[in-house]
């Protein structure tokens, strides 16, 4: 550690302004403040420097040099309140930086998780692709933070860290559109795309996390079963959507939100296509709140056609057993 200069013969005092003692390390940079990047001793001496000192001094290379000869001066107490007094300053930044992490002004923040089911039938529908022989159930889309995206695009998606979950993210969240077992792009968009802001709570910060959370949340709702119990299956018969909702609400008892893809050229009414639930940062079921904005588009990268799903109309809906060719 650099020693202090002799309490006797101050160097600014002798030597010429501006010049450091023998042995003397000015603060480092243009400004005060860069040099308080030194050991914590020199913090503390830059933290008395901004008090004690004219501000031309502060910024001038002997800055420290004056700081060392004041605090050889002071009792040995008050250079122990000087260090923590940092140690303070430190610890109050910190908790500044996180409260700014949870506010609504930072870009990232959310307040809920939408859990979106889709119905491969309708998907294969909407897509461009040659979509063959969908799942016959509700299968995952994702797990969705509100008003956020790629909330961290270095945080890239790596297969390995769900190695022990693949069984079940084949079954129940199944890249519907291509069919080989071992492709793996949608799971990578998801993560990158909405496990990014996901990850933002603890019970999520992680891939396995997310994606295992996931699944728990989806075999916990267990909808297929569900709509069974209530009378609702695929048929080529048409349902109204207010009792579709109320079937929902009534297992539940939540609102869900639920999504159509509108009729297209010759048809007479909307196809159901997503059902999400909500649920809060603490992974609890809540209410959906619907605006007639909502919407999803197909992403361009995944070759879809122009339709989109917007929320369904309280009118006649469509529940396909099967893709039918165009």
């Amino acid at each position: 550690m650099v020693p202090l200069v002799s309490a006797a013969h101050p160097p600014w005092l002798k030597g010429g302004k501006g010049r450091a003692g023998a042995g003397i390390q000015p603060c480092r940079g243009a400004g005060f403040n860069a040099g308080c990047s030194e050991l914590l001793t020199e913090v503390a001496s830059c933290a008395v420097a901004r008090r004690l000192l004219p501000e031309q001094d502060r910024v001038s290379g002997v800055a420290l040099t004056k700081t060392r000869y004041i605090l050889h001066k002071m009792k040995p107490a008050t250079g122990h309140y000087l260090i923590l007094g940092c140690f303070c300053l430190a610890f109050y930044s910190g908790c500044t930086s996180y409260k700014f992490l949870e506010s609504e002004h930072h870009p990232h923040t959310w307040k809920k998780l939408f859990l979106v089911h889709h119905w491969p039938v309708t998907v294969c529908k909407m897509s461009e692709n040659d979509c063959k022989d969908p799942p016959q159930y509700w299968t995952i889309h994702g797990l969705w933070p509100d008003k956020v995206d790629e909330c961290n695009r270095t945080w890239h998606f790596n297969v390995t860290e769900i190695k022990d979950l693949l069984p079940d993210m084949r079954q129940y969240w199944p890249d519907v559109l291509h069919s080989s077992p071992n492709r793996t792009q949608f799971w990578k968009h998801e993560w990158e795309k909405h496990g990014t802001c996901a990850a933002t709570v603890e019970p999520l910060n992680s891939q396995k996390k997310y994606f295992g959370r996931t699944l728990d949340l989806y075999q916990k709702l267990d909808l297929n079963s569900c709509l069974l119990k209530v009378g609702i299956k695929p048929s080529s018969t048409y349902y109204q959507m207010t009792a579709i909702k109320e079937a929902l609400t009534s297992v539940y008892g939540v609102t869900p939100k639920v999504q159509c893809l509108p009729p297209e050229e010759g048809e007479e009414v909307q196809t159901i296509g997503q059902i999400e639930f909500c649920f809060t940062k603490e992974l609890e079921l809540r209410n959906c709140t619907n605006s007639e904005a909502d919407s999803y588009v197909m992403p361009n990268n995944w070759h879809f056609g122009p339709e989109e799903l917007s929320v369904c109309n309280d009118t006649l809906t469509y529940y396909p057993a099967q893709v039918l060719t165009r």
